[in-house]
């Protein structure tokens, strides 16, 4: 009996500690912040991104009552920059709600929206088919997709100090507005493919240009980064259903919003135009 109690005590020095989920209470405050677009402090006691997903997870169900049902996810940390100064090796997901993607592109909008409010240039994808979660080369990838939308993300970072990892996390990588442009059917072809990496992605103020990014800044290719996803939702038991809407991740920083600027994003070579998306702030 004594070796079993020994060799019991062993395996459970062994094994890494239980997910330390934030309480609901602490989720709570951290909402309450947000709906008043009051900075909140980082949670607290989380040992790693198991803990920051359960903290979304609440988190979400919270906010939904608010910004409208989840609508799709969007992708975090898709340079390996942004990895880095997060100490990870890998993006992170969030959920989008039906408040990120409700503003048409020319809409203006509060400077100070959120928390700690702030804009970059992104873009969404639509699926058409769940075969995108099994889908792993380009052009299955586009098979799968039949629109990608110019997208504006607002994100609301929220925390006044102390982001990490489980924080961005937690805080459901900031997911909060956005503005989107002219869908744009997709052409399931090696050329619309070699397109999407080629374009150069610009961000302006009105005044002058604060970021420009190749199309190969997300995971090498836009495309790469609904196989990620797909893995990421099925090792929590979750599946890409057609109707959702993937924001890939951003062109650039997360810049923070002025009052009285018209931002513009910009996608040069993905069509034989440049296509756009605008928001004023006021």
């Amino acid at each position: 009996m004594r070796r079993l109690l020994l060799a019991a005590a062993a395996l459970a020095f062994a094994l890494p500690a239980a997910a330390a989920c934030p309480d609901e209470a602490a989720v709570q405050d951290l909402a309450r912040s947000l709906l008043a677009n009051q900075p909140a402090q980082p949670l607290e006691g989380m040992t790693g991104l198991p803990d920051g997903q359960c903290a979304q997870d609440r988190l979400v169900a919270i906010l939904s009552r608010e910004w409208g049902r989840p609508v799709g996810y969007k992708v975090g940390l898709t340079n390996a920059a942004a990895q880095q100064r997060f100490g990870l090796a890998h993006p992170i997901t969030g959920t989008i709600y039906e408040a990120t993607v409700r503003n048409r592109s020319g809409a203006e909008l509060p400077a100070r929206f959120g928390s700690v409010p702030t804009v970059e240039a992104d873009l969404i994808v639509r699926v058409s088919s769940e075969a995108i979660n099994d889908a792993r080369d380009h052009m299955a990838v586009l098979r799968a997709i039949d629109q990608v939308i110019p997208f504006i993300e607002m994100p609301d970072l929220v925390l006044a100090q102390g982001m990490n990892g489980p924080n961005l996390l937690a805080i459901n990588v900031g997911a909060r507005l956005g503005v989107v442009g002219e869908p744009i059917p997709v052409e399931a072809s090696e050329d619309f493919a070699r397109r999407l990496g080629a374009m150069t992605v610009v961000l302006e103020n009105g005044e002058r240009e604060l970021a420009r990014a190749p199309g190969t800044a997300l995971l090498g290719h836009p495309l790469n980064v609904l196989p990620w996803l797909a893995q990421d939702l099925a090792s929590r038991g979750r599946r890409l259903r057609v109707g959702d809407l993937v924001s890939l991740g951003g062109f650039s920083p997360a810049l923070p919003t002025e009052a009285g600027r018209t931002y513009t994003v910009r996608y040069e070579g993905l069509m034989p135009q440049p296509v756009s998306v605008v928001v004023r702030t006021r």
